[in-house]
């Protein structure tokens, strides 16, 4: 049976329901080993971890967890995709990030004191994760240190991302923002061009880069017009990403 968890009136969403069923190959364990946080993990101790974990399904806009909740997991997305946003002191939501399958986030949890989340997640359709004791982590770190030094490795990559986040952030100019954006999408960067899907809704798109979704709506419209991108619905095709990279300098 549903319930609900409310932060503000307007942001009260269902809590998820736990569904007992085993993860196997093609349900995502395949992702999982292949993560950093696992692959250096033994058979065993996986097993052990997944053991110890619990499968759950959300809905459309269900929440999984509230900014400020105290943090007994962390998770891992098998399907779906789920967005990460913090309340202003307004109480306007700020989108942070997206979660696809085959990522990890709250990771950070486990090296956390005390341990609170420090966003909301929510589910931008219907999704499975897999939730994770961060106590049976913590356990096979303090036995295994080799585990510890690949779960550091990871934390310094997830850490170098987040500051070219912060150097595309501090951009000023809005348009600027969203061209190291839709660049940053193409999966060989500046070097090639292709077809990109946006991992979220335009309008928080938009709350992603700090910009008002018509600022949004208006740069995308003159990017189009001067042939630099072709749009359709969430998708677009960027044919010449140094043409991009040069009027943004």
């Amino acid at each position: 049976m549903a319930v609900t968890q409310s932060a503000e009136s307007r942001y009260t969403k269902p809590v998820l329901v736990a569904i007992n069923k085993p993860l196997d190959e093609e349900d995502g364990l395949e992702a999982l080993r292949s993560h950093a946080l696992f692959r250096s993990l033994k058979a065993h101790d996986l097993d052990y971890l997944i053991q110890q974990s619990r499968r759950l399904r959300l809905g459309h806009h269900q929440l999984l967890y509230r900014q400020d909740m105290p943090a007994h997991h962390f998770f891992f997305v098998i399907s779906g995709r789920l967005r990460l946003y913090r309340l202003d002191s307004s109480g306007i939501d700020r989108t942070l990030d997206s979660i696809a399958p085959g990522d990890c986030f709250a990771e950070v949890m486990i090296y956390a004191d005390p341990p609170r989340y420090a966003c909301y997640a929510e589910a931008l359709k219907s999704s499975e994760v897999l939730m994770i004791p961060v106590k049976a982590y913590q356990d096979l770190l303090d036995r295994h240190p080799e585990y510890a030094q690949a779960a550091l490795r990871h934390y310094a990559m997830r850490a170098v991302t987040r500051f070219h986040d912060l150097e595309i952030m501090t951009v000023q100019n809005a348009r600027d923002r969203l061209i190291r954006y839709l660049i940053d999408l193409l999966p060989n960067g500046a070097l090639e061009g292709g077809e990109v899907e946006l991992p979220l809704p335009k309008c928080l798109v938009a709350s992603r880069l700090a910009m008002q979704p018509e600022t949004f709506s208006r740069i995308l419209a003159d990017l189009k017009s001067n042939g630099l991108v072709r749009v359709n619905r969430s998708k677009l095709f960027i044919s010449d990403p140094q043409r991009l990279i040069e009027i943004s300098q």
